[in-house]
C-alpha cells in the first residue's frame, strides 16, 4: 500500500528549483522546464530521528555585506565615521566567528505520494495517481554538491547520504483539497528559516506528474518531492530541525522534528 511508501517505495523524485525566489537566492537561473534528481529510499529518516552530518569541512565567510573583507587603516577613516566603521567590523566580524557558513542545508517540502503506477500521464489524469502526501526535508551537503556540479557531475553524493531524507507521517489526498494552498515551515534551533507557500510553486503537481512520468514510469510508493520556498539555513551537529505543514485556515496538517548529530565514519569531505 501507498500509505507504507516509505518501506516500499523504489524512488525519490526531487524537483530542483520550482519556487523562484529560492533559485534566485542560490545565485541560478529560474527554470524554463522541470529539473528533478533521484534520492535513494535509503536516505529515508522517520519523524523524531536523528540526521547524521558527515565529517568535513565548514566555510569561512570571506565577504560581508558583498565587499571583500580587506583591512582598512584607522587612519583612511574619516574620524566621524570611526565609532561607526568600528563598530560595524567588530558585529559582521563576530558574525562571522560565531555563524559559519555550513555545508549542510535543510530544505522543508511538500512531498506528493503516489498511488498508481503510471507513464506519460497527462496533467489532466495526474491527480488519479496521487495516493496521498507527505511533509519532508530534502539535506544537502552544500560543498560536495558545489564541488560535483563545477565538475559537471551529478549530485547524487550531495544528496543521497543516509538520513538525508526526513520524512514525515502519509496524508490521504481525502486530507488534502488544495495542495497548492499550503504552508511550509522550518524552524532551527526555533529560528524561523523557512515560511512559504505551496502556492509558489513555478510548476503545478499534475505539471510535475506529467513530465516526470514521461521520462520514467512513476510507480505505487514513490514519491515526488515538489521543491523548497527559499530561506534556506544552515544546520550543524546539535541543532534541532522543526517542521510544518498547514492548510490555508492555519489547520496543522504534519509535523517533523529531528536532530542533527555528527556522523562517525563514513566519507569524509575534504577541500
Amino acid at each position: 500500500m501507498s500509505s507504507a511508501f516509505a518501506r516500499t517505495g523504489k524512488k525519490i523524485v526531487a524537483i530542483g528549483r520550482n519556487y523562484a525566489a529560492h533559485a534566485k537566492e542560490l545565485g541560478n537561473a529560474v527554470p524554463k522546464e522541470t529539473f528533478f534528481f533521484l534520492k535513494p529510499t535509503s536516505s529515508y529518516v522517520q519523524n523524531g530521528g536523528k540526521v547524521e552530518i558527515p565529517q568535513g569541512l565548514s566555510r569561512i565567510m570571506k565577504t560581508w555585506c558583498g565587499l571583500e573583507t580587506r583591512y582598512t587603516p584607522n587612519s583612511d577613516i574619516h574620524p566621524l565615521s570611526r565609532p561607526v566603521a568600528q563598530h560595524v567590523l567588530l558585529h559582521n566580524l563576530r558574525h562571522t566567528l560565531t555563524n559559519p557558513i555550513t555545508t549542510y542545508a535543510p530544505q522543508v517540502e511538500l512531498g506528493v505520494v503516489i498511488g498508481k503506477t503510471g507513464r506519460d500521464i497527462s496533467p489532466a489524469d495526474a491527480k488519479s495517481h496521487i495516493s496521498g502526501y507527505t511533509l519532508a526535508v530534502d539535506m544537502t551537503a552544500r560543498n560536495l554538491q558545489d564541488r560535483v556540479k563545477k565538475a559537471g557531475l551529478p549530485w547524487s553524493a550531495a544528496k543521497g547520504f543516509d538520513t538525508f531524507t526526513p520524512i514525515g507521517s502519509f496524508i490521504p489526498s481525502s486530507d488534502i483539497a488544495e495542495p497548492h494552498a499550503l504552508q511550509l515551515k522550518l524552524d532551527i534551533n526555533g529560528v524561523t528559516k523557512q515560511d512559504g507557500s505551496t502556492a509558489d510553486m513555478i510548476f503545478d503537481i499534475p505539471s510535475l506528474i506529467a513530465h516526470v512520468s514521461g521520462i520514467m514510469t512513476l510507480e505505487e510508493g514513490d514519491v515526488l518531492l515538489t521543491g523548497t520556498p527559499p530561506g534556506v539555513g544552515p544546520v550543524v551537529p546539535g541543532d534541532r530541525v522543526e517542521c510544518s505543514l498547514k492548510d490555508k485556515e492555519g489547520k496543522q496538517l504534519a509535523s517533523l522534528v529531528f536532530d542533527a548529530v555528527q556522523r562517525q565514519g563514513g566519507y569524509k569531505f575534504t577541500a
